[in-house]
């Protein structure tokens, strides 16, 4: 809110689009960066918590981990990897962001949904 009080409300600020480059406004490749993204970030989350011993460092895996995310996944579709926070700003942006939000749900829920399958088969 804060931000768009000095931005304007108009700037889409935060808000999720397919980029230009290299997914050139294709919807499938936006899907499968925000689905791998998402598998990336979530099976960090649940290798460094899934142990005691690791509770010194999780915090640090966990926060590195999001930054490599991002670092990849910004100039490709502005990265999500959570669908809370796309959502306002889609609705707030309207237009392109609105009717594109729906990659930035289903991507990362199957990333997530993915995520906890593969690490529970290599776990057995």
């Amino acid at each position: 809110m804060v931000l768009g009080v000095v931005f304007g409300f108009d700037c889409g600020f935060g808000a999720n689009q397919i980029q230009a480059g290299w997914v050139n406004g294709n919807a499938g490749s936006a899907l499968l960066v925000e689905i791998i993204l998402t598998f990336v970030f979530v099976i960090a989350i649940i290798g460094v918590t899934s142990k005691v011993e690791n509770a010194a460092v999780s915090g640090l895996v966990i926060g590195l981990a999001l930054t490599l995310v991002h670092i990849l996944g910004i100039a490709l579709t502005g990265t999500s990897v959570n669908p809370a926070r796309s959502l306002l700003p889609a609705i707030f942006a309207g237009g392109d962001a609105l009717a594109q939000v729906w990659i930035f749900i289903v991507g990362p829920l199957v990333g997530g949904a993915l995520a906890a399958v593969v690490y529970n088969y290599l776990e057995k």
